[in-house]
């Protein structure tokens, strides 16, 4: 069995590079694990990211098929090596993608910048396995419907991914009113959200809770900003959608957990004005008896 005992010396929790440690497979893979719910991961109370119970270590090593079943089920291929998995051509194998029939599960970007998206094997293997999708797999041409649609330049790649992503993310936000209309508003771009969400201090209470890209480097680096506009939905049915869930989150969200009103600024206290000196009779008369002795 992979891994090590666990002891309460783990606190009953671990990080997610142990826990990846543990089960025997790569961080990366264990992020997709947890992505696609086959790992439960807990937030850390000391605010340091997720870390994994002990007794899912336990759980997941018990599995049936365990350490390979776990491994076979988070296996991602690119387009040629998912092409040949099925048994077909690239530039078939990107058509279907393109028309949402095959759903990314990430991306990347190469060294020209260009996304690359990956699927999960496993999928693909069960969509080539199923009777009723011979016909998109064999044959000359794709079925006139789904060519018509890809001649309008239709490209559903990266919506169903953000389908996907939004889901991993809404699991994550647990039972928090606030953490759930976060997940929502991750996939919405600023403009929506204040349209939503009008009031400034309440949107920036929801921005705390509104997760980003996927992805690592720089703020306004070129990564991040290509993640970020493949993170914001564009297509008008699904902002509309989304817009609908926000809207629902939010509300329950105020209803919930009202955000507190922020307190003013105390005026700052002035001191009253000094008054203005006035010469006192005093020195008037001395001033008199002076020139009178010159």
């Amino acid at each position: 069995m992979t891994g090590t005992t666990l002891t309460t010396a783990d606190r009953q929790s671990l990080t997610i590079g142990r826990a990846a440690r543990e089960v025997g497979i790569k961080r990366s893979e264990f992020d997709l694990a947890v992505h696609l719910g086959h790992i439960r991961t807990v937030p850390d109370e000391g605010g340091g990211g997720r870390r994994v119970p002990a007794e899912e270590i336990e759980r997941v090593r018990g599995q049936e098929g365990f350490p390979g079943a776990l491994t076979a089920s988070v296996r991602t291929v690119g387009t040629t090596e998912g092409a040949a998995l099925m048994g077909i051509a690239p530039t078939r194998f990107t058509r279907l993608a393109r028309a949402g029939l095959l759903v990314p599960v990430r991306f990347y970007l190469n060294r020209y910048r260009a996304v690359v998206w990956h699927y999960l094997a496993d999928e693909l293997s069960r969509f080539a396995a199923e009777e009723g999708n011979a016909s998109l797999l064999k044959g000359r041409t794709l079925p006139p419907d789904l060519l018509a649609r890809l001649r309008d330049g239709v490209d559903l790649r990266a919506r169903n991914w953000r389908g996907r992503y939004g889901g991993f993310l809404r699991r994550q936000a647990g039972d928090d009113s606030w953490e759930r209309a976060g997940a929502v508003a991750a996939l919405l771009g600023p403009e929506q959200i204040a349209e939503i969400v009008p009031d400034p201090h309440e949107r920036a209470h929801l921005y705390r809770f509104r997760p980003g890209p996927p992805v690592h480097g720089a703020p306004g680096s070129p990564a991040v900003l290509l993640a970020e506009r493949l993170m914001t939905a564009d297509d008008p049915d699904e902002i509309g959608w989304l817009r609908y869930d926000l809207t629902v989150a939010v509300n329950e969200a105020r209803d919930l957990r009202p955000v507190p009103s922020p307190v003013p600024a105390p005026s700052p206290v002035l001191a009253p004005p000094a008054p203005a000196r006035q010469p006192s009779r005093e020195r008037g008369l001395l001033g008199r008896l002076l020139r009178r002795g010159q």
